[in-house]
């Protein structure tokens, strides 16, 4: 297994999926409906988020090159975008690709279950870790880094389902100090990551910069 992309691409979509710091999301929108209900949405947003990655994987590219758009060229807007996520954590705001507007925010709250809306998408499988997944899929070239690229993926996933499922006992231990100091870490790497990603692209469209 490729170790390297492995480590790159589950420290992107921990980053951007960011389990301690979207649990207060996940607790405000199901913690009056009991424990049993808290387990029901995490298991279906296992579900829903495996789905979503298997769809992706297999037709990212193929979206790519219906629009007519190189890997280098979606690479560096989606590396903007990651870059705008992680300044979002580490001022300790909420980005508005993932969290929605105000108003959409609210609308959330009114969702009997919030698994595949508003959880799944936009929160956690939104235009960051979405972008994420097909700029890494366009890497992968051998069988050792697809195995790293659908372990790295699982990992992440796994990682946020078992802080879900553990909510109930996690809500009595992390207070806004653990989830604001979670939250501006994974914006620091997060934010080296895109950089990466944009200066990658950058020696590509641009040879000249190398």
């Amino acid at each position: 297994m490729d170790q390297v992309l492995f480590l790159k691409l589950f420290a992107a979509l921990f980053a951007i999926m960011n389990p301690i710091a979207n649990l207060p999301v996940f607790l405000s929108l199901t913690a009056d409906k009991g424990e049993g209900f808290q387990r029901k949405v995490a298991l279906t947003l296992l579900i829903s988020l495996s789905v979503g990655a298997v769809i992706i994987g297999l037709s990212g590219e193929l979206i790519l090159k219906v629009f007519g758009i190189s890997l280098d060229a979606f690479r560096l807007a989606g590396g903007f975008l990651i870059l705008l996520i992680a300044l979002n954590l580490i001022a300790g705001e909420k980005s508005k690709a993932h969290h929605g507007t105000e108003k959409e925010r609210a609308h959330h709250e009114e969702q009997e279950n919030p698994a595949i809306y508003p959880l799944t998408v936009p929160i956690l499988l939104g235009p960051g870790s979405i972008s994420t997944m097909i700029i890494f899929r366009g890497q992968v070239s051998n069988t050792s880094q697809e195995v790293a690229y659908v372990a790295a993926i699982a990992a992440a996933v796994g990682a946020l389902i078992v802080t879900f499922f553990a909510a109930p006992y996690l809500s009595r231990f992390l207070g806004q100090t653990a989830t604001s100091v979670m939250s501006r870490l994974m914006g620091m790497i997060l934010a080296a990551i895109a950089m990466e990603m944009m200066t990658s692209s950058l020696k590509v469209l641009l040879p000249g910069l190398a």
